[in-house]
Order: structure tokens, then C-alpha cells, then sequence
């Protein structure tokens, strides 16, 4: 890919902007604020709320749907936000939209309709998407529902790309990780230390397919007491749950890799339709138009790096551009202090990366 000097310079400030997070920059310095106001659309028959960003003289090259991750202020998380600026600073329009089930760290197929609409609502708005460049943006688990629904014939052929941070491709791979911390890279095990976190969102999300309302109720106790202690006996509390809860608690019980898919098959029903529909290894991705800009930490403790790797297989030859890197955590980027030796003589690799990543953003702007 061929980042022409004015591109290559302005992809500098940009992602020099995203280190600096909301602290001062040249490219804050360079760039007007940008617009932010809170807004509500009708797309699909329904009713929806946003965010939406754009330039401060209101005439953006181009336009994005960002996806937040899933975490309790969703779109307004700070750092989101601090995203969000920068993108609109480099003139694209952006719409974030209220995903009510992320702010209750759930995560469902269901998610893919919203994430949709949002879309579709910005590329019938020429003054946000001029000449229909419009896109994706998406982190973490957001990515995989965000391909989801550019898979929807509604709006397949006019989603141009989807620059997804960290995220899934196959769900038994990466429950196997959430839950036990082991992944395959070249046919061989590896291990992480899995982040809790990644645990709660997986029992948020799987609650509402218990039949009974108790068996969550028991299974949130024991997380909250492994959270404070790892170790804790919740041997009593365990023997409340029933059969349902108990297929549950002996997955996220579970240390070994090899039993993770068998007890995935023991889960309820309900949780496996859920977990399929969410799942993209069973999916046509040959269907899938947009291009993908994919983006993994090679030390990620929530997602591993290799799922993404795997999601660029599954697409057309050509169609995914992956990056590799060590700058991030999760989908959270590691402040670079670029006069310290260790960026020197560590950080550079991985800034020229990083840096490949924002020229494809901008290559898709025009």
C-alpha cells in the first residue's frame, strides 16, 4: 500500500492525536474542535439515539459508524470520545450509536440490527458520507457483530470497510481463552492469563438464557467472590445451581483447553443458539464486500491476537489487511514517550505499524 506524503504526514498527526489521547497534540493545535451533539434517527421502522461527530465546518470527506467496546459508559466513555475527536478532526463524520445492551456488558447477535441501522442512516446522508465512502469502525467484541451486520444485504454493497481492534472470529476458540487462557498459534498451545473481565461479560450476556433466574443470581455471587478471591470455596454456593447453571459453572470452572468444547455442547439450548448466531466460523464470509483493516495486540489477555488472524483467512484473498502489534491494550492504545530510549529501540517497529493502519483509514476517506 502506497501512502502518499501528504497522507503519510497527516496519518502521523493523526495517530500522534490518538497517543495523546484528550492531552494537547499539533494535530489539536492544527485542527478546529470538532462538532459534537446528541441526536435521534429512524432507521429501519424504529427509533434509535447517537452521538454524532463531525468537522468543524461541517463538511466531512467522509463517514464511519464507531463501535464502542463493551463497557458500562459505552459511548460516552472517555476515551471513546477522545476517539471519536480525532476522527473528526480528520474530517469524517462520526456516528456513535446507544447500544443499551454494551452499557449492561452484554453482547448479542441482536446488536448487529443497531449497529446496522446506525449504518444505514449514515450512508443515506450525503452530507455525512459523501460519494457513499462510508465504513465500520468497531472494538473488541463489537467487531464481530459489526461484520455481522455489513453481512446484511441491506447494506452489504455500501459498507466500504470495517477497521476492527481486537476482536473475535471463532466463539469456542475464544471461550476456550476467556475461560482457561489457552489458545492455538501454528497448531501449538499457548497461554495468557485470562482477564476476569472477559468472564463477566460472558455471564452477563448468558444469563437471560437460564430458564431459572436463580441459577444467575448464584453464578454472579461466585464470580463477585472469585474477583476479591481467586481461591474462595464456592463449593456451597455451587451446589445451589441447577442443572442449567451447573453446565455453565463447569465451563468458566474449567482449566483444561481440550474438555472447553464439550462443555460448550453441555450448555443450555438457548445458549447455544445464542452463541451460534453470534459465532462468525460458521458463517458465509465470502459474502462479506467490505474490506477489513484488522488490528490485534500480540499480549491481548481478552481476545487473542490469533482470532483475528483467523477472520482475515476466512475472507477473499486480498480483501483483509492485518497489523500485528504490541502498543495496545486490548483496544486501548500504550501512551509512547518518543524520546525515551525504549521506543527507540522497541517502539518504532511497532509505530510504523500502527502508523500503516491509520494511512488505510485515510486511504479509505479519499
Amino acid at each position: 500500500m502506497i501512502c502518499f506524503p501528504a497522507r503519510a504526514y497527516e496519518a502521523l498527526l493523526l495517530l500522534a492525536d490518538l497517543n495523546a489521547g484528550a492531552g494537547p497534540s499539533r494535530f489539536k493545535a492544527r485542527t478546529a474542535p470538532p462538532t459534537r451533539v446528541s441526536m435521534s434517527y429512524t432507521a429501519r421502522e424504529h427509533h434509535y439515539d447517537a452521538d454524532l461527530y463531525v468537522p468543524s465546518d461541517g463538511r466531512p470527506k467522509a463517514g464511519v459508524v464507531l463501535v464502542p467496546g463493551v463497557v458500562k459508559n459505552a459511548k460516552d466513555d472517555p476515551r471513546l470520545v477522545a476517539f471519536a475527536t480525532t476522527l473528526a478532526r480528520a474530517r469524517f463524520a462520526v456516528v456513535v450509536p446507544e447500544l443499551a445492551g454494551f452499557r449492561a456488558l452484554q453482547v448479542h447477535a441482536s446488536d448487529a440490527a443497531e449497529i446496522g441501522a446506525a449504518f444505514s442512516f449514515l450512508a443515506g446522508r450525503r452530507d455525512l458520507a459523501p460519494a457513499g465512502r462510508a465504513g465500520i469502525i468497531a472494538l473488541s467484541y463489537a467487531v464481530g457483530i459489526s461484520v455481522l451486520a455489513a453481512m446484511d444485504e441491506r447494506i452489504r454493497d455500501q459498507v466500504r470497510f470495517i477497521l476492527g481492534v481486537g476482536g473475535y472470529y471463532d466463539i469456542t476458540g475464544t471461550i476456550t481463552f476467556l475461560t482457561t487462557g489457552y489458545f492455538r498459534q501454528a497448531m501449538q498451545w499457548q497461554r495468557l492469563e485470562p482477564d476476569p473481565y472477559s468472564v463477566r461479560v460472558f455471564l452477563e450476556s448468558s444469563k437471560n438464557s437460564l430458564q431459572d433466574p436463580a441459577d444467575a443470581a448464584v453464578l454472579e455471587s461466585i464470580e463477585e467472590l472469585r474477583t476479591d478471591n481467586p481461591t474462595a470455596d464456592t463449593s456451597r454456593l455451587a451446589f445451589r445451581l441447577g442443572p442449567e447453571g451447573r453446565a455453565l459453572h463447569d465451563l468458566l470452572r474449567n482449566v483444561d483447553p481440550l474438555r472447553a468444547p464439550a462443555l460448550i455442547a453441555r450448555l443450555p439450548r438457548a445458549l447455544q443458539s445464542a452463541l451460534s448466531q453470534l459465532n462468525l466460523s460458521n458463517k458465509d464470509l465470502l459474502r462479506l464486500k467490505a474490506r477489513l483493516i484488522l488490528v490485534a495486540d500480540r499480549a491481548d489477555n481478552m481476545i487473542p491476537y490469533t482470532q483475528s488472524l483467523e477472520l482475515a483467512r476466512a475472507v477473499r484473498e486480498g480483501q483483509a489487511h492485518v497489523q500485528l502489534v504490541d502498543s495496545l491494550t486490548h483496544v486501548e492504545m500504550k501512551r509512547w514517550h518518543y524520546l525515551s530510549r525504549k521506543f527507540f529501540t522497541t517502539g518504532v517497529p511497532d509505530f510504523w505499524r500502527m502508523h500503516t493502519v491509520v494511512c488505510e483509514l485515510l486511504k479509505e476517506r479519499g
